[in-house]
């Protein structure tokens, strides 16, 4: 069951094989570029040098390129050998991603940042226009803009001819 709420009209429909088939959009946004820089924002960070993880909590936004993703929190791991280079974030708690037009929300998400790939858990709801897709589990490639779905998938699909 899609569950209505404030998020709702900004919310994302990935750009699942089913869309491309319909002729539908690309996908997730267009391509991101995973290179770009990674800005993260939040009311409280906790950083342990012993495990060189830094959580952020409260408000959490992150900024990459067009793509945003706010959550409750944010565990953020960085590349070995590196404290510069994020290589992972795992966000729990009202997760909202966007890219463009494109949204997303669910419970948890994983952005590995390295490979470009977000993995959305747990009451997945994705919208791209009128179009909605809710699920148990999304995974996202940012660098093709293309998602697959599992668990128990829901979908309305409108065609542009039936606005």
């Amino acid at each position: 069951m899609i569950r209505p709420g404030p998020l709702l009209p900004v919310l994302l429909f990935l750009g699942l094989s089913v869309s491309a088939a319909l002729g539908q959009g690309a996908g997730f946004g267009s391509a991101q570029d995973t290179g770009l820089p990674v800005e993260v924002t939040a009311d409280n960070l906790s950083v342990d040098q012993n495990t060189g993880m830094a959580t952020f909590t409260g408000k959490v936004l992150i900024v990459q390129g067009e793509m945003r993703l706010a959550a409750d929190s944010v565990t953020v791991t960085y590349a070995e050998g590196s404290r510069r280079r994020i290589s992972a974030l795992n966000a729990q708690g009202a997760v909202t991603l966007v890219s463009g037009d494109d949204a997303a929300e669910a419970n948890a998400a994983v952005y590995d940042v390295e490979s470009g790939n977000i993995v959305l858990t747990g009451d997945v709801l994705l919208t791209q226009g009128e179009s909605v897709l809710a699920g148990d589990k999304v995974t996202v490639d940012l660098a093709t803009g293309t998602a697959n779905a599992s668990g128990r998938v829901r979908s309305l699909l409108q065609s542009e001819g039936e606005r």
